[in-house]
């Protein structure tokens, strides 16, 4: 049986979460409007701004910090590739 790597594992792992509230999002964000068109947006009675608005900020404020999280460059990779650069210029 082949071992496997630790950091690499933990990267799939975070970015498969990712991929995982990703569609979650989509779904009930999709519902959400769903739900809010058929109840009052259709019959256009209400002028504010419709509620799944805030729904779809919140969490996809907390997306944002996930995919960035999964996707971006870890403290790790931004360490070394200051060290490359102090290495280069000889300090």
């Amino acid at each position: 049986m082949e071992e496997r790597d630790e950091a690499l594992w933990r990267l799939a792992r975070k970015r498969a979460s990712f991929q995982r509230n990703l569609v979650t999002y989509v779904v009930v964000i999709g519902l959400l409007w769903f739900i809010w068109w058929f109840t009052i947006g259709r019959k256009g009675i209400n002028t504010e701004m419709p509620w799944p608005v805030w729904a779809m900020l919140g969490w996809g404020i907390s997306l944002f910090f996930q995919y960035i999280n999964a996707y971006g460059s870890t403290k790790k990779d931004l360490t070394e590739r200051e060290y490359e650069r102090l290495r280069q210029k000889g300090q």
